[in-house]
């Protein structure tokens, strides 16, 4: 399984996420996204919300899985390679993070509709500092949600495991938010995505950090980690912020209204600027290529 994982990494940083393919077949991440919306319009009505949700969103993470299981069945480890490169997404990640440096650098627009593209607070009313850390943020929270987690659950529970982690993390961003809607209904999938991701989100910081150990204390990551308004998204931006010198989180505005979340690294420099987002993506691929060496490592022995 290592050595499966090793080659989708490789997979994944060379090739990406090619529009020639996606633009003709539907990725797997969107047709998760589309059995968790059929769950939320079928389901999602009062009495008993989140006994609904449970049992939809445990449906859900079962057809995964046998589908999962099902795959790997057959003949060979090709088709496996294939899913896991299709369903990690460093390439992308970075790319996309990197979009929102070269949009800054043309003009505060472009950078807040390149941003706009990849988190879900308010962009329109963002200073070139609150863009960059926007891009920083979400580069670190997605290392492990997109790279780190799905990579670890595969190694554990080979494609059964990666299906049901993608499937968890698919339904957590669309449902597992404390709003009216989704609150009760959504419950099952976001505990089930903080429980998959505890070990996934430390694993990243420590290799973030493990890149330039000398730039912060394991401690100091640690306690800012606990800051967060997540359990887990909190670790990756602790040892990243500290990496590249920078203040993370703080104040933002969500649907209109700001919400005053305390800094991570609060001693970081606050004014930031696309060379930092650049920074942070070299960070990235500084910590995706130690996991890659860990696993060579983890395979001769």
């Amino acid at each position: 399984m290592t050595t499966a994982l090793i080659a989708a990494l490789l997979l994944d940083a060379v090739f990406g996420e090619p529009r020639w393919l996606w633009d003709r077949l539907p990725h797997p991440a969107v047709l998760m996204g589309r059995a968790v919306s059929a769950l939320d319009r079928r389901m999602n009505v009062a009495p008993y919300q989140r006994i609904k949700g449970t049992l939809g969103f445990a449906a859900l993470v079962v057809a995964a899985g046998l589908l999962g299981w099902a795959i790997a069945a057959l003949p060979g480890q090709l088709i496996d390679v294939v899913i896991a490169a299709v369903l990690l997404a460093q390439r992308s990640l970075t790319e996309h993070v990197g979009a929102v440096a070269d949009g800054l650098r043309l003009s505060l627009q472009q950078g807040r509709r390149a941003v706009a593209m990849i988190v879900s607070r308010d962009t329109k009313s963002l200073d070139p500092s609150g863009v960059a850390r926007s891009a920083i943020e979400s580069g670190a929270e997605n290392m492990s949600d997109g790279v780190i987690a799905p990579a670890f659950w595969f190694l554990i529970g080979g494609l059964p495991g990666l299906m049901i982690y993608k499937v968890t993390n698919t339904a957590d961003s669309m449902i597992g938010y404390r709003t009216p809607r989704h609150e009760a209904f959504g419950w099952a999938a976001a505990r089930f995505d903080d429980l998959l991701n505890i070990v996934p989100a430390r694993l990243t910081a420590l290799l973030i950090w493990a890149t330039r150990p000398g730039r912060g204390r394991w401690t100091e990551i640690r306690r800012d980690a606990g800051l967060h308004k997540s359990p887990n998204a909190g670790w990756p931006e602790a040892a990243l912020s500290r990496v590249i010198g920078v203040a993370l989180a703080g104040p933002r505005s969500y649907d209109g209204t700001v919400q005053d979340f305390p800094f991570v690294n609060p001693d970081g420099r606050r004014t930031l600027g696309a060379d930092d987002i650049d920074a942070a993506n070299r960070s990235l691929w500084l910590s995706w290529a130690l996991f890659l060496a860990l696993l060579v490592l983890l395979t001769l022995i």
